[in-house]
């Protein structure tokens, strides 16, 4: 997920750095196995995330989502059989996990593009969580040096654009253990990064208008390899653009799969979101243009950080009286599917909702759900962690009235039935061919039992594809 600050680019900043640049922090912890996301932002590769605080509803400034909360407890996640997966990288017979020398990841253009260019961004965990590209070659990182990087959105010195070819063809690239890696994949346009003191890596933006790649088509997906263990997801906590699949065989011959976006998917979520223009203007601020075509649509929380805050205040507000007022009178359960086991919480005569020995839970905003990490989602901490990551899931997904069980009684085919829900994590989900892929950043709390909406793979890998278009 992303923060945000008023800076030509977003930027990665190595873990526990504690420094702040002018540019926009996004990425993903490092971890070893896959855990619930945590929102922030976007982006160290930023990701994970700093940045100017928009404007929250009642003229309180509110801060921007972070990249992806991170639950105690992974999931678990969905598997594929071998033959429904789009897997491109050949049977996986063969250990494409080296020991030594790293990953082999086959990355396959289906695009109508002639030229698709691939950028592979992360951590090096075997040293110091430095930041690095891999070159043009696909095999060789590029650590920038902090004494060479002396100024904010520095050039990057040498090719790191690894370049597909036209449709149907594949290149193979091979990774170090990397954590907040990120596959960055653009059409016919080469991307600009940039370098920040840090040094940090300047990501491109999606929501500062004076970003040299505003008006490129481009996605990413996410991942961390480490030596016993790929995580890897794709991602719409942000927007949603380009369809990226991907299929991870592990060790042991299971083969995972992610299978993305239809290939008309970008349009159908286009319309949509347009079909909703009678019921809140703000949704259409969603869709972006170039050249008259739409190349991206925005998350709800992402618009509320272009316009400072300003856009869909209110929207949730009569939904959120009636789950106070509900548990004003009944108990909310949680199950936090964590060490702390299952909470109960009730809404005290403060309107407070409470779980004590816990913590409490003030109103939401519209920007506090969408953001999942604003307001009374700001802590994180022991048991509140797992109780935000449930309650703003269920917000998001509009079943926290219906279902007075969290997320126990949960149902994939009840999200978003409610006429107040995030339409954009709704439309995005019908666009994907399998249902799955991270469209807010507690996407990974599951409805047990049920079909896992994330959209992530891991394992030990044996081969690993991911495939543009």
């Amino acid at each position: 997920m992303s923060d945000y600050r008023d800076s030509e680019y977003e930027t990665q900043e190595p873990i526990n750095d504690g420094e702040n640049y002018e540019q926009e922090a996004t990425e993903e912890p490092v971890e070893e196995a896959p855990a619930e996301e945590e929102p922030v932002e976007e982006e160290v590769i930023e990701e994970e995330p700093v940045e100017e605080e928009p404007a929250e509803e009642e003229d309180v400034e509110e801060e921007v989502a972070e990249e992806e909360p991170v639950e105690e407890e992974p999931i678990e996640n969905e598997t594929a059989n071998e033959e429904d997966a789009p897997y491109l990288g050949g049977s996986g017979e063969e250990d494409r996990s080296l020991e030594s020398g790293g990953l082999e990841i086959t990355l396959e253009n289906r695009t109508n593009a002639d030229q698709v260019f691939a950028y592979i961004t992360g951590q090096l965990i075997d040293d110091g969580n430095k930041v690095c590209f891999i070159k043009a070659d696909g095999r060789t990182p590029y650590v920038p040096e902090k004494e060479e990087i002396t100024e904010v959105g520095s050039e990057v010195p040498v090719d790191c654009a690894i370049r597909l070819g036209a449709t149907g063809e594949t290149v193979t690239v091979t990774i170090p253990h990397i954590a907040g890696g990120r596959i960055w994949f653009s059409l016919d346009q080469e991307l600009t990064f940039k370098l920040n003191p840090g040094p940090a890596i300047a990501e491109p933006s999606v929501t500062n208008t004076s970003d040299p790649n505003i008006d490129i088509s481009w996605g990413f997906c996410e991942f961390t390899y480490t030596k016993d263990c790929i995580y890897a997801n794709i991602s719409y906590v942000d927007f949603v653009s380009l369809p990226i699949s991907m299929s991870l065989t592990t060790e042991s011959g299971e083969v995972q799969s992610v299978a993305g976006l239809y290939q008309d998917g970008l349009q159908s979520v286009v319309d949509g979101i347009r079909s909703l223009e009678d019921e809140c203007t703000d949704w259409q601020d969603l869709i972006v243009e170039s050249d008259g075509k739409p190349i991206r649509v925005l998350s709800p929380n992402n618009v509320r950080v272009m316009h400072g805050g300003k856009k869909f205040e209110g929207y949730y507000d009569q939904y959120v009286d009636e789950c106070w007022s509900k548990y004003h009178q009944q108990p909310l359960i949680v199950d936090t599917q964590a060490s702390y086991g299952v909470v109960e919480g009730w809404v005290n005569d403060d309107g407070l909702l409470c779980f004590e020995g816990h913590g409490t839970f003030s109103k939401p905003s519209t920007g506090d759900i969408f953001s999942c990490s604003t307001g009374c989602f700001r802590d994180n901490k022991q048991a509140m962690g797992p109780l935000t990551a449930r309650i703003s899931a269920a917000l998001n997904r509009s079943t926290l009235l219906a279902n007075d069980m969290q997320p126990t009684n949960e149902q994939v085919s009840e999200f978003y039935t409610h006429p107040v829900t995030n339409h954009y994590s709704r439309l995005v989900h019908l666009a994907n061919s399998d249902g799955r892929g991270y469209a807010f950043p507690y996407d990974d709390v599951p409805a047990p039992g049920d079909v896992d909406q994330s959209g992530f793979v891991t394992g030990k890998p044996q081969a690993f594809a991911v495939c543009i278009g």
